[in-house]
């Protein structure tokens, strides 16, 4: 059996077909300009260019209601705000779709496939445009009352001194976003300009706004870990997304993390980028067997 997996982020989309092994057959990427009807004609244009498939299976940011792949809020694509994803694409296709959370995903992923697949509590936080997180606990996906468990996002990295709560959080501070938006206002620089390469290039360097940037990123994003590892007691936090890829980037935050005092075991995502789309891969299996079986 394969199936269309697609993967919506902030800034690309992802695009695969992947085997109910967890074999990736074909994979590519697009850029997304936040546009829902682009992104959705290039998910069209790759089912067209990828016969066969049995399945859609979709990851994307925000609220998703994942029994009927309803969007209520779209995160770091608004475009897809209160929009029924899975039935639009059933009815485009006549295919079975499911619509999961993205940082639901690469957790799964990582149970289905990766290195907890022995655990049965693990967090996991991804980290890019936004950032997002999700819980394993006791064997199983913590969703909470309304499917919006994880969001750790939403964790304040500092007390509330005047204006949004949200320029407090994590969300507002670990992200690549954030470092661009800080990186791009000290260097005078357009941020559409600025890459994290960028960034990190600048840290690499001992740039005085790189480094300085670059150390409240970690010091924020290990101040989140300590909090999270107290709370759920972890027998891992995984870290995903692109800035993984970074050869450095895991020493770096557990050079930042022994600050803390305590032992929190921390890794990076096994499957890099390809988590969303192996999370929701294994997501349409298990929604697929509930169905089949009832």
């Amino acid at each position: 059996m394969k199936f269309a997996v697609f993967d919506i982020g902030g800034t690309s989309l992802k695009m695969g077909v992947v085997t109910d092994k967890g074999d990736i057959l074909a994979s590519d990427k697009a850029d997304n300009e936040g546009s829902r009807e682009a992104i959705l004609g290039a998910i069209l244009d790759w089912l067209e260019k990828n016969p066969g498939c049995e399945g859609i299976a979709v990851s994307v940011p925000g609220y998703v209601d994942p029994h009927n792949g309803f969007v209520s809020m779209g995160g770091t694509v608004r475009a897809f705000d209160d929009f029924h994803l899975s039935k639009w694409l059933t009815e485009k296709t006549s295919l079975p779709a499911t619509v999961e959370n993205d940082a639901h995903c690469a957790l799964l992923a990582e149970r289905w496939l990766g290195k907890a697949r022995n655990m049965s509590d693990f967090l996991m936080i991804t980290i890019g445009t936004g950032l997002g997180g999700a819980a394993f606990c006791n064997d199983a996906l913590v969703r909470g009352k309304q499917d919006r468990a994880g969001e750790f996002g939403c964790l304040l990295v500092a007390r509330p001194a005047g204006g949004s709560v949200s320029h407090y959080t994590m969300g507002d501070n670990c992200t690549m976003t954030a470092l661009r938006k800080s990186y791009a206002l000290h260097s005078g620089r357009d941020v559409d300009e600025v890459s994290g390469k960028d960034v990190f290039s600048g840290w690499d360097n001992k740039e005085p706004v790189a480094t300085r940037l670059v150390t409240t990123f970690y010091q924020d994003l290990c101040a989140g870990i300590y909090n999270l590892a107290n709370v759920f007691d972890p027998e891992c936090i995984f870290l995903g997304g692109g800035i993984t890829e970074r050869e450095d980037f895991l020493e770096e935050v557990k050079f930042h993390l022994a600050w803390f005092g305590k032992t929190i075991p921390v890794d990076t995502a096994t499957f890099g980028n390809d988590s969303g789309m192996l999370g929701a891969a294994w997501h349409f299996l298990q929604s697929n067997q509930r169905d089949t079986h009832g």
